[in-house]
């Protein structure tokens, strides 16, 4: 009797140590399945799925679950996200799947809901501190200083409530990193003002935080420090405000782990942007300079071959014979640039589109058109191209899984890539319209 006693206490007390992590989202629309991944520097590491029914899902994490921030993603392309801390507690949130960030509201969990209170009122006394700096910049007023340096002293207080109410709680390491730089006295003009705070842009955020570290909020502000704090529309002076920014960024790392997962992610962000002689710089000047046993072979693999088609690269080889004469495309040169489009006849949108193209480029001084058609079989394709005799005119079989759509990464079709005379990728325009005002540019 005593044992079974025993037992029924200890399972009482299994099922109570557990933790349930429940969201609703409104409105529910088609979203059927939700990954909830625990994130940790860079990474998302994956914990487990569940169904969603009627826009509602539930996670039961276990005693031994880890602190730290939480994700759950609903989308497989695009934003589809919410965040929150986990602190051996339930947690209970609603939010709109369109806009998960803006409108999430904790129901239960006082880690998350005393940080969106903490962010919401600080929000509103920073807005009014940029306000009034903005003000003054342009129409500089005693008053308008008086008024600023009142508003610091509001916004120090803020800050010292929220840290009292925090402490002892995860969310106080996000609080305390969380507080903006202001300039104790107001800025005269506007190039000092983002000077003063680019330079102080991390100072409260301690990035060995354990806390910070298991987060997105590192990784969050890395980006806006890196993209937007760091813009200049002069190309060259943008290469070395990033230059100067990534250097800041990884200095300020000094576990190794992290520093490895920060360059990756900034190699992937500058991919992502086409900014392939950017990555490429961070891949040399960083990644290769690691230790040994931090570089991953299969990260450098996927990075060149995700970025073999990227703008600044030299366009992969195809070799092709027509009309009885081979052809290489590293080595033709019977134009200044060239169009390679990739078509099919079984696609609706290339029959309407190639004619245009056609009549838009047939007559060209400086650009000339490689069109290459992904097919099954060659018979339709031996009728359409006998309407474009100035093209060089390739065909692709297999279709998708012909061997130089896949290099290309073809998943759809017309595909547009404009080359130079060097076959260096020079534009990748996702419209008709927009090639049609390359080649007019590039015809002057």
């Amino acid at each position: 009797m005593k044992k079974l006693v025993l037992l029924l206490v200890f399972i009482s007390c299994s099922l109570q140590a557990q933790y349930q992590i429940s969201g609703q989202l409104q409105p529910a629309n088609n979203y059927s399945w939700v990954i909830l991944y625990k994130i940790e520097g860079a990474r998302q590491i994956f914990v487990k799925n569940e169904k969603i029914n009627n826009g509602k899902f539930n996670f039961t994490l276990p005693a031994n679950a880890k602190m730290g921030t939480y994700r759950v993603t609903y989308k497989t392309e695009g934003n589809g996200f919410a965040d929150f801390l986990f602190n051996k507690e339930d947690v209970a949130f609603i939010f709109n799947p369109e806009k998960a960030e803006e409108t999430i509201q904790f129901t239960k969990s006082a880690e998350n809901k005393l940080y969106q209170e903490y962010i919401k009122t600080v929000s509103v006394a920073q807005a009014k501190t940029d306000s009034l700096q903005v003000a003054y910049i342009k129409n500089p007023q005693v008053q308008t200083e008086k008024l600023y340096n009142a508003q610091l002293s509001i916004i120090a207080a803020l800050q010292k409530k929220y840290l009292e109410k925090s402490k002892g709680k995860m969310v106080y390491h996000f609080i305390k990193a969380t507080n903006r730089y202001n300039s104790p006295t107001i800025a005269k003009n506007g190039q000092d003002y983002l000077k003063a705070i680019v330079a102080h842009f991390f100072d409260t955020i301690d990035f060995n935080n354990q806390a910070l570290y298991n987060s997105a909020f590192i990784v969050d502000r890395i980006l806006d420090y890196v993209f937007y704090m760091n813009y200049s529309e002069d190309p060259t002076k943008q290469f070395e405000l990033h230059k100067n920014a990534v250097k800041v960024v990884v200095n300020k790392a000094t576990d190794i782990t992290f520093k490895k997962d920060i360059i990756e992610f900034l190699i992937n962000q500058f991919a992502k942007y086409q900014y392939t002689n950017f990555s490429d710089y961070l891949v040399k000047e960083y990644y290769k300079k690691l230790p040994a046993n931090k570089k991953n072979k299969e990260f450098l693999s996927t990075y060149y071959q995700n970025t073999a088609v990227s703008i600044g690269r030299k366009a992969p080889e195809i070799t092709w014979t027509e009309n009885g004469k081979s052809y290489k495309l590293s080595t033709i040169n019977d134009a200044q640039n060239y169009v390679l489009v990739f078509w099919s006849t079984g696609c609706g949108h290339c029959l309407r589109e190639i004619p245009l193209l056609y009549k838009h480029t047939e007559n060209s001084k400086n650009v000339k058109v490689i069109a290459f058609s992904l097919e099954t079989e060659a018979t339709d394709w031996n009728k359409h191209i006998k309407k474009y005799p100035k093209w060089h005119n390739l065909i692709g079989l297999k279709k998708w899984e012909n061997p130089i759509a896949r290099t290309y990464q073809i998943y759809s079709t017309p595909t547009y890539i404009v080359l130079g005379s060097d076959k260096k990728i020079i534009a990748k325009p996702n419209t008709l319209e927009e090639v049609k005002k390359i080649v007019d540019y590039l015809d002057k």
